[in-house]
């Protein structure tokens, strides 16, 4: 169930290359990659972990409430954070170019479901 939800929101998104579900600690429970990606969602993953941690910690220091949502552009690639819960998170990667907006959509429509499969 996770590669396919992950691979319909990479192939949905105009730009997707890539999709990730992990926990906090960087251990990848599933991805999907789209054929001659330039880099590892996995590594990725583990590394931005550790930011989103961060920005939870923040926000939870300036009283601002739950992060939800986390993205960053780099000159090669833009990536879009979807919190699950305490201990998930989904991740696409998708061009410079990519359709933010289209991502978002997709991962706000796709949390809750993966948060209920976690939940059993």
């Amino acid at each position: 169930m996770f590669r396919e939800a992950l691979q319909s929101v990479v192939e949905g998104t105009e730009g997707g290359i890539a999709g990730l579900l992990m926990d906090f600690e960087g251990i990848p429970l599933e991805s999907f990659t789209r054929p001659g990606a330039a880099f590892d969602i996995e590594v990725v993953g583990a590394e931005v972990s550790v930011v989103v941690k961060a920005i939870q910690r923040a926000s939870e220091m300036l009283e601002a409430g739950q992060t939800s949502e986390v993205s960053f552009r780099s000159d090669k690639m833009m990536t879009l954070i979807r919190v699950i819960n305490q201990s998930y998170f989904v991740a696409v990667a998708m061009e410079p170019e990519g359709n933010l907006g289209k991502s978002r959509f997709l991962l706000r429509v796709l949390a809750p479901k993966l948060a209920q499969e976690l939940a059993t």
